[in-house]
């Protein structure tokens, strides 16, 4: 891992508890698995422990290490830094995305009831008029009493934002190809396909990994499906949706939208996502950030604890949930 990553995710009491399973030592350049010293650590490496910002572990990096058992990965995303080489050489893959979708989630829901309510419209509305407004007119059809809220994907932040919606009046349903009826039941969500989802939700959230047969299922057409004054929510990948098509709604002013993830990751200088008042942009916060970084440290010690003890690895990831997940 990085540097700066381990500082943030490692503390020193969970730095003492991964050396109390074994002899720890830290790559100089996990940025380039090429190196000599990277290749002779690798060489001797039983677990491998990855991060945001390490180097991808291809099929000749994981040559390079014929001990190598398992990989823990400190973050969510396991293909930026792994291959499905992987698999074929027998080296088990655990991941901490549960960890990171808590966050994630827990932002999800607070923007939904914010968006919902026509938090934000007020706050404008009562910046610019600077007087007595009235509240009642002004938000006749906002609150979140019987709203409908889409989540397309039932990943691990999908299902975590539907448990959280479970005490609101709100009617959730979802959209995912690989979920049954019987399964979105369970959730407390109604399946639906994705064309009538859009069409009928007061609010969409995006939930759906980005593989190539994501990317840019939100387009054009998706986005005509909204109804007027619809919501649109995206803390998953910016990619998932055709950006100049949300642009030129959103400047049009018929729909409103949340966005933490944009596609570049930093909207051009001159974008209008920049100054549009019908957007909440966020710098991809929604993530593990600060203190919450240390949930996802403690997950992958305790996964390499698991490791050294022959026991079962809590959040292994199989060959079948990697070739559907981000």
């Amino acid at each position: 891992m990085t540097p700066e990553f381990t500082e943030r995710t490692l503390s020193p009491a969970l730095r003492e508890r991964l050396a109390t399973f074994g002899r720890v030592r830290v790559s100089p350049s996990p940025a380039d698995h090429h190196t000599p010293a990277a290749r002779e650590l690798l060489a001797g490496a039983d677990v491998v422990i990855t991060g945001t910002g390490t180097a991808l572990l291809d099929d000749a990096t994981l040559a390079a290490a014929p001990r190598l058992e398992a990989i823990v990965h400190a973050a969510g995303s396991l293909r930026p830094v792994v291959t499905a080489a992987a698999f074929e050489r027998g080296i088990r893959l655990s991941s901490q995305a549960g960890a990171n979708a808590l966050p994630v989630a827990e932002y999800t829901l607070a923007m939904i009831l914010l968006e919902l309510k026509g938090v934000r419209l007020a706050e404008q509305v009562y910046r610019a008029e600077r007087d007595e407004v009235d509240v009642d007119k002004l938000l006749a059809v906002n609150g979140n009493y019987g709203r409908r809220v889409g989540i397309v994907s039932a990943s691990a932040i999908g299902r975590r934002v539907i448990e959280l919606l479970r005490p609101f009046d709100v009617d959730t349903v979802v959209y995912d190809p690989y979920l049954s009826a019987e399964a979105a039941a369970e959730l407390g969500a109604a399946r639906m396909d994705l064309r009538s989802l859009l069409s009928t939700s007061d609010l969409v959230s995006l939930h759906a990994p980005l593989l190539p047969e994501t990317r840019g299922m939100i387009g054009t057409t998706e986005l005509a499906a909204l109804r007027d004054g619809a919501i649109l929510v995206n803390t998953a990948r910016g990619a998932l949706v055709d950006q100049q098509a949300l642009i030129r709604e959103l400047v049009e002013g018929r729909i409103r939208a949340v966005i933490d993830v944009t596609d570049p990751e930093v909207p051009e200088p001159g974008s209008p996502l920049w100054s549009l008042d019908n957007v909440v942009l966020t710098p991809h916060v929604a993530g593990s950030r600060g203190l919450e970084l240390h949930r996802i440290g403690e997950r992958a010690v305790a996964e390499v604890g698991r490791l050294a003890r022959g026991e079962p690895l809590a959040h292994e990831v199989t060959r079948e949930a990697y070739a559907i997940n981000a």
